[in-house]
């Protein structure tokens, strides 16, 4: 086994630091070599009279052959640069959105750059900006109109999601509001993820309920579906959708094509949204037109807002190459600069 890398300033670390005791060979080869018997020059200037060049290497090649040598164990020793380690700090939450689908939303009381639109229309492209700034959030959304069902499980695949979201029309599911159906389904859809990973109490989850009338269907009333939710620690933002009063609703023939307009009234049932949301520890909004709807999703991802730390990745790079290549090459130029025979050595 590998010892724990030695660290060095500037970030820099020795994977196999034990390498570096083979430097102690360096001494013991300059030890040895003073021991040997130098050969004695007894008539000065013989090289320049035998026409051979008076220029000597000296102690050149014993110093290029020991550079190469140290730049080899350094090699061995397996220099690392580690990028600067730091605290990474990240944020996210399991979020459904229960989405009303009910024939109520057709109501044409939101203007969009066009002119009017429907109150479904209007509410698309918000959940879709919601979605695209919650990038490290798993996002499901739960559709229901006289029943409650799964449009898409929590997921990180936002872009496939808001597809979907665009993809939404009245008509997908039966007519009538069941909201406490709707709420039911995205707290059960919420504790399911949790009993996948493994249990535990119910952390980073909350729902997002948008309404445009009152429960008037399904088998859960909306006050026990809010209890279920309060049991598992799951807030419950409720976003009622739409103008009070009177509303503009399209008439249309069998073929889709829009006659005209008749009056109806618009049924949202407030008190019950504030109670659900007070139950939970969650907010109510009343998004009357285009402006307070962006405002309410706004103020909800400013105040449902986790951080947790993360690992952070140190990556190494490796500079084995650049010390291996380059002593490899100055060593073998030392070992041949003290060949005999050369630089007016004996023949």
């Amino acid at each position: 086994m590998n010892p724990a890398p030695t660290l060095l300033p500037g970030g820099w670390t020795l994977a196999d630091p034990l390498w570096l005791l083979a430097l102690l060979l360096l001494p013991l080869a300059v030890w040895w070599r003073s021991r040997r018997p130098r050969p004695v020059l007894v008539i000065p200037r013989v090289a320049k009279w035998a026409g051979a060049p008076a220029v000597s290497m000296g102690r050149l090649p014993s110093i290029l052959a020991a550079l190469g040598f140290a730049a080899l164990v350094m090699a061995l020793a397996r220099p690392q640069q580690l990028e600067e380690k730091k605290q990474v700090r990240q944020k996210g939450y399991d979020i459904i959105l229960a989405i009303d689908l009910s024939p109520s939303m057709l109501a044409e009381d939101y203007e969009g750059p066009q002119g009017r639109i429907n109150r479904l229309q209007a509410i698309q492209p918000i959940i879709e900006a919601f979605i695209s700034r919650r990038p490290t959030d798993r996002i499901g959304v739960v559709v229901y109109g006289g029943r409650a069902y799964t449009l898409s499980p929590l997921t990180f695949d936002h872009e496939w999601l808001a597809r979907q979201i665009r993809r939404l029309k009245i008509g997908l599911v039966e007519d009538a509001t069941a909201v406490g159906d709707g709420l039911g389904l995205a707290v059960t859809r919420l504790e399911q993820a949790e009993k996948d990973k493994g249990g535990g109490q119910r952390k980073g989850a909350f729902v997002i309920l948008l309404t445009d009338g009152s429960n008037n269907s399904g088998v859960l009333p909306p006050l026990q579906a809010a209890e279920l939710a309060r049991t598992r620690g799951i807030p419950v933002y409720t976003i009622g959708a739409g103008r009070p009063g009177i509303v503009p609703m399209p008439v249309v023939d069998n073929a889709g094509r829009k006659l005209g307009y008749r009056q109806a009234i618009s049924d949202l049932d407030e008190d019950t949204l504030q109670r659900i949301a007070s139950v939970t520890d969650g907010k109510f909004f009343r998004a009357m037109d285009v402006g307070t709807a962006e405002a309410a999703f706004a103020a909800i991802d400013k105040r449902q807002r986790i951080e947790f730390n993360a690992k952070a990745q140190i990556r190494a790079h490796e500079w084995f190459a650049s010390f291996a290549a380059p002593g490899l090459a100055v060593f073998f130029a030392g070992m041949a600069l003290s060949r005999p025979g050369r630089w007016g050595g004996a023949g």
